[in-house]
């Protein structure tokens, strides 16, 4: 298959992003970890990945089968823990468990000591206060988090690219009345929007993803609109509006890809203000349900039992090291597209 052929300039970007060596590898580091996250059932499950009764095969992390499947009693879903039912799957054939036997949501019933456990070999982080492994919550929190904050960046980027294209484009009265809005709009309290409507509806992720979209949109428009506004006027625009072309192709197809080039630089600092401003609602209670995994939630854990301290320096260090990771690639970004370096050759 054939290699995609970049542009000299875009070689020169690249080189210059490789070229910063704490970013380039934070880029991978995080990639490889986000990519692990996303096969947290095979991870971290309190269901077996694959078991094997009576010469057939069953995949229980992907479908719920009734303990009758295996020989027992109940019509409920088999419960893959109890002694029983281990019997029953082994006396016939046998059952693989991931690395770690726990859900995010697992209450493990036979701690040696009250919840919150310290560390042990068992559970290798120690469990929160409702029994629950943490490294399982972990995993599930990461990717949760980084999933949020990708969807709530792409988002938010469409919309004020779109809205700063608008405004930079025709400029004027759509300029001015749009630029008032936004004044007006990014004065409203977030955090007490949410506190009135948590009280109202229960939040949910896609509800908590629509509402930071309404306020998040708004990163982008001011670097957008000031590349429309210098580009409105340059000669291939009034070549292209001679010819007839019409606004909208003007502005996507040709000013836009100028204009992506200061956005892009910073995509890797909305996605770390959106991971951060989900884990400061599970912080204080108004970001996803109860029961959910959410490292903001075990900050909080961490905070309410002083006594416990792997809680809170569990869930210090990952969001440390996820957010520090990405402000390396936004710095390695950013650099990319330096025209400094760029055209002149410097690298870091």
């Amino acid at each position: 298959m054939a290699l995609v052929k970049l542009s000299p300039i875009n070689r020169r970007r690249l080189h210059n992003f490789r070229a910063n060596h704490r970013g380039y590898w934070s880029f991978w580091l995080f990639l490889a970890l986000f990519f692990v996250s996303l096969f947290a059932e095979l991870i971290a499950n309190d269901r077996p990945i694959l078991v094997r009764y009576d010469g057939a095969f069953y995949t229980p992390f992907l479908k719920a089968y009734p303990e009758t499947t295996f020989g027992g009693f109940f019509e409920t879903e088999a419960e893959y823990r109890d002694p029983e039912v281990r019997k029953l799957i082994e006396a016939k054939g046998w059952m693989v468990f991931p690395l770690i036997p726990y859900n995010y949501s697992t209450v493990i019933a036979d701690l040696p000591t009250p919840a919150p456990a310290p560390p042990s070999a068992r559970n290798w982080l120690g469990t929160d206060d409702q029994a629950r492994d943490v490294v399982a919550r972990i995993i599930y929190g990461f990717r949760i988090s980084v999933l949020f904050g990708l969807i709530l960046t792409v988002l938010s980027s469409i919309v004020g690219v779109v809205a700063g294209a608008v405004q930079g484009y025709f400029g004027g009265w759509t300029d001015l009345l749009f630029q008032r809005f936004m004044e007006i709009w990014s004065g409203l309290p977030t955090l007490y929007l949410l506190i009135i409507l948590a009280s109202i509806v229960q939040p949910n992720f896609w509800w908590l993803l629509g509402l930071m979209l309404l306020f998040s949109w708004m990163a982008l428009v001011g670097v957008v609109r000031a590349e429309f506004l210098r580009a409105r006027n340059f000669d291939y625009v009034r070549a292209a509006r001679a010819l007839g072309a019409r606004d909208a192709t003007i502005m996507f197809r040709h000013v836009l890809p100028n204009a992506m080039v200061a956005t892009l630089t910073f995509l890797p600092f909305i996605l770390n203000g959106s991971i951060t401003t989900l884990t400061a609602l599970d912080f204080i209670g108004f970001g996803l349900p109860a029961g959910s995994p959410s490292l903001g939630e075990l900050l909080n854990q961490g905070k309410n039992n002083l006594q416990a301290p792997w809680l809170g320096i569990s869930a210090f260090f990952v969001i440390a090291v996820m957010l520090s990771l990405l402000v390396f690639v936004g710095e390695a970004v950013r650099d990319a597209f330096d025209p400094r370096k760029t055209f002149t050759g410097e690298t870091r």
